[in-house]
């Protein structure tokens, strides 16, 4: 072999990145079915991925309960630390949150570096934010989980380059911060979310005279390929997870003539850390101020209904769990969505099958939520408190006035006449749609939708 090739080989394996060898560690505690853990370490080895591990093995524990020392029983410690060395593994994941002692008591045993599951997704939000607010979000979860595990947590944090973590220096240097230090950190970041979050509150209530649609739901489901499908918005859209941390807005254009505001929001998943649903809350608060929910759904999944119960347990933490709903079956385009497709069907009524990557079923997507703005006229009662009387005119020229009465506070009962839409963006209660009249669902209105309109319509 001659210098120059010996060179240039050297150069390509210099520039190869080497990527961190991860085993995934998972426990099978009483009342759960083996199919289920290897579901949950299979979600494991995608967010491995996306941090940019290699996935090297895997290994399951059956226990009544998670032991409190080492989360694993002894023996299987040992048989961990016998696989990790075979695999030269950098990394063991656990699939469930570990205690600050568990993960020092582990890495002492294994000598390997040890991180759980919040851990790995704190690790992703971080590569992934690119706003000032979600960067802040993301520091601020990192930091309050750090703050009980300041020995030997930093590592892990600082493994890639780039990204917003906040370190006073590589590695080690981090183990010198302090509990005084990073409260302080903690107080100084709540600080600065809350001069976004109210700057966010001006900017949505730029938004009051639209109707307000939010796409919720499990990551890589789909949400940022169905809004670009309905309003042709260009945003990046991945077969990753948490490919989408910001909230992205794009106008809307109904049939009916008025425009609705159609918000991508961030993707759930199962045991979203807590940290970063309290840090996100000025961003999720775009699906509890909205007016309608699309609940979108990968039906192609095998765990699609644990996936719609854990986003539901979201929204209802965040306060948006009384927000009318339509689910949107989503990917029902590949075979694995259409062979439950009926059973979906009759577990959620109401719901509209769709795939945003062939276009079909949106034309009934667009109608059901013409049906939910501009549906059969209904009845309902706007409370205005004493300092919002100037309200008044715009429900006016909103909706039919019926009758206006004193409240004892000093504010007014309106009652109001008008379509579903309207009133819901004045703050009325409405049914969603599969407890609505049949009159208000989507085939009442499919027939004014021009096939033109329809990304992916075989219409010219």
């Amino acid at each position: 072999m001659g210098r120059k090739q010996r060179d240039s080989r050297k150069e390509f394996f210099e520039t190869v990145e080497v990527r961190p060898r991860a085993i995934l560690i998972g426990v099978q505690t009483r009342g759960q079915e083996r199919p289920e853990v290897e579901e949950h370490l299979d979600e494991m080895a995608q967010l491995a991925t996306t941090d940019g591990m290699d996935v090297v093995g895997r290994v399951i524990q059956g226990r009544a309960r998670p032991d409190p020392a080492t989360f694993l029983g002894s023996g299987k410690v040992e048989e961990v630390m016998v696989l990790a060395e075979e695999q030269k593994a950098d990394w063991l994941l656990f699939d469930d949150e570990l205690t600050p002692g568990q993960q020092r008591n582990l890495e002492k045993q294994a000598k390997v570096k040890v991180m759980d599951r919040t851990g790995l997704i704190l690790d992703i939000f971080a590569m992934r934010a690119r706003t000032r607010e979600a960067r802040t979000q993301v520091e601020l979860a990192q930091h309050e989980y750090m703050l009980p595990r300041l020995t030997g947590l930093w590592t892990h944090f600082t493994r890639q380059k780039g990204g917003t973590r906040t370190r006073g220096g590589e590695g080690e240097s981090q183990l010198e911060i302090d509990r005084r230090i990073v409260k302080a950190r903690i107080a100084a970041l709540k600080r600065e979310l809350g001069r976004i979050g109210r700057q966010a509150e001006t900017r949505l209530r730029g938004h009051d005279g639209f109707f307000r649609v939010a796409l919720v739901g499990y990551t890589n489901a789909g949400k940022s390929s169905l809004l670009n499908a309905l309003t042709r918005a260009g945003v990046i859209a991945e077969d990753k997870l948490f490919a989408t941390l910001d909230a992205t807005t794009r106008r809307w254009s109904l049939a009916t003539g008025r425009d609705a505001l159609l918000t991508d929001t961030v993707g759930f998943i199962r045991k979203l850390p807590h940290q970063l649903v309290a840090s996100f809350r000025s961003t999720l608060a775009e699906a509890a101020e909205a007016d309608l929910l699309l609940h979108v759904v990968d039906l192609s999944h095998p765990a699609w209904a644990e996936h719609m119960a854990e986003t539901r347990s979201v929204l209802t933490e965040i306060g948006a769990g009384d927000r009318p709903e339509i689910v949107v079956f989503n990917k029902v385009d590949r075979p694995e969505a259409q062979t439950r497709l009926e059973q979906a069907q009759e577990d959620e009524p109401g719901c509209v099958p769709v795939s945003a990557a062939s276009g079909e079923g949106l034309k009934d997507l667009r109608a059901v939520v013409e049906a939910q703005v501009a549906g059969p006229p209904r009845e309902g009662v706007v409370h205005l408190a004493a300092q919002d009387r100037g309200r008044l005119s715009e429900i006016y020229r909103r909706v039919r006035v019926v009758k206006v009465e004193d409240d004892p506070d000093g504010g007014l009962q309106v009652t109001v006449h008008g379509p579903p839409g309207e009133l819901v963006a004045l703050g009325v209660a409405v049914s969603p749609l599969d407890e609505a009249p049949e009159a208000f669902q989507a085939a009442a209105y499919r027939e004014h939708l021009p096939d033109s309109d329809i990304p992916g319509s075989s219409a010219p």
